[in-house]
């Protein structure tokens, strides 16, 4: 499949400030800490038209209550990848209920993910849960505060996506893991340059 890639749109702060505000109504007995990270917020930045937030528990045990929570509002749950990262629970916020499109609420580790699902025109939002706690947490945000602080990695990162988007993969996976050299180089320095600004 070809991604979607748009050069960076204004709109997708709005649109993560509407979800910020349904996840935090939605969660609030949880208290999380909630985040825009990824490339669609990094101003300047091209991207997936797909918003990605960090939804940061205060507690490691949470992280087995929020699935009812969420999947109450129609996120879908992908339990599938618990057994990988034992440490996030993922989410993927549909433009249009799951039910319409004839899909669970779960997709459990049993499941192979429904074709539609790799239509990325169909999502709004990808959601990772973690604990605060976790360096996974820092990994994320530091990630995007470097680049946002840094122009000549954001222009590096444009370039690589640039010519990522141009090839068939065949999900989002595949994609992921052609940048995962720059990705781990770039988080390296990234939590290295974050831990000094916040001492």
């Amino acid at each position: 499949m070809i991604l979607p890639f748009e050069p960076y749109n204004h709109e997708w702060k709005l649109t993560y400030s509407n979800l910020q505000k349904e996840l935090a109504q939605a969660l609030a007995s949880l208290r999380p800490v909630i985040s825009h990270i990824g490339s669609t917020s990094i101003e300047g930045l091209s991207a997936k038209p797909i918003i990605d937030i960090l939804i940061g528990l205060q507690e490691e045990s949470h992280l087995d209550k929020i699935p009812a929570l969420l999947m109450a509002k129609n996120y879908l749950y992908y339990s599938k990848y618990n057994e990988l990262m034992p440490y996030r629970r993922y989410f993927i916020k549909l433009k249009v209920p799951p039910k319409s499109l004839s899909l669970p609420l779960e997709l459990t580790v049993n499941d192979a993910i429904p074709p539609i699902l790799h239509d990325h025109h169909y999502r709004l939002a990808h959601i990772h849960a973690i604990p605060l706690s976790s360096p996974h947490w820092t990994r994320h945000i530091a990630f995007r505060d470097y680049v946002r602080a840094h122009p000549a990695v954001k222009a590096e990162y444009q370039q690589l996506k640039t010519e990522l988007v141009k090839q068939e993969w065949k999900d989002g996976i595949d994609y992921n893991d052609a940048k995962d050299a720059f990705m781990k180089r770039t988080e390296k320095a990234a939590v290295e340059w974050y831990s000094q600004q916040h001492k």
